[in-house]
């Protein structure tokens, strides 16, 4: 049984925006994009997919390719950065950053959600996938592969590292599967 987050593919913005929940369609380079996604899957039982648009779109494409339809799951979409979604990263008042550098995990200057709540939320779906002892495919954002890979509750315990369409993988072994 396995758990397998793939990122969404180059969303349709500029670089340096903070975009979290901002609703975003792919870039031009979809068509290229999903071959190299299509090449890495292997086979699974269940697709999942965030609501939001760019992982939607790359969720439909997988599902197509391999007769599944795609399950959407509020759980794995990114985290949603309140008055900070659509404004360039250095656009956004040092003051707002330094706070929430100073609580990374609990912070909220942006009045979005925290980087606890985002983990939370992501680890809840992980462990639901893994119970139903079926292999998922689950396509997500930076934001919630980060928080189930995070080492601890610094900065530099979220700061994995995944490229679009990139993915990690967990493999569970089946009486785990049952708890």
């Amino acid at each position: 049984m396995s758990v397998t987050l793939v990122r969404h593919t180059r969303p349709a913005v500029d670089n340096g925006v903070c975009y979290g929940q901002t609703d975003l369609d792919v870039a031009a380079s979809f068509p290229d994009d999903i071959r190299r996604v299509l090449a890495g899957i292997d086979p699974f039982d269940v697709l999942v997919t965030s609501p939001l648009r760019r992982c939607r779109r790359l969720a439909e494409a997988i599902g197509a390719n391999f007769d599944v339809e795609p399950q959407i799951d509020g759980r794995v979409r990114e985290m949603d950065f309140g008055t900070w979604e659509g404004r360039a990263w250095s656009d956004i008042p040092a003051a707002e950053l330094d706070e929430w550098a100073a609580d990374f995990l609990h912070a909220r200057p942006h009045g979005g959600e925290s980087v606890a709540m985002l983990r939370a939320r992501a680890l809840e779906a992980l462990h639901d996938f893994r119970k139903s002892g079926k292999r998922h495919i689950v396509v997500t954002h930076a934001g919630v592969i980060r928080a189930v890979l995070a080492r601890d509750d610094t900065p530099s315990g979220f700061a994995a590292s995944v490229d679009y369409g990139g993915s990690v993988s967990f493999g569970f072994e089946q009486d785990q599967a049952n708890d």
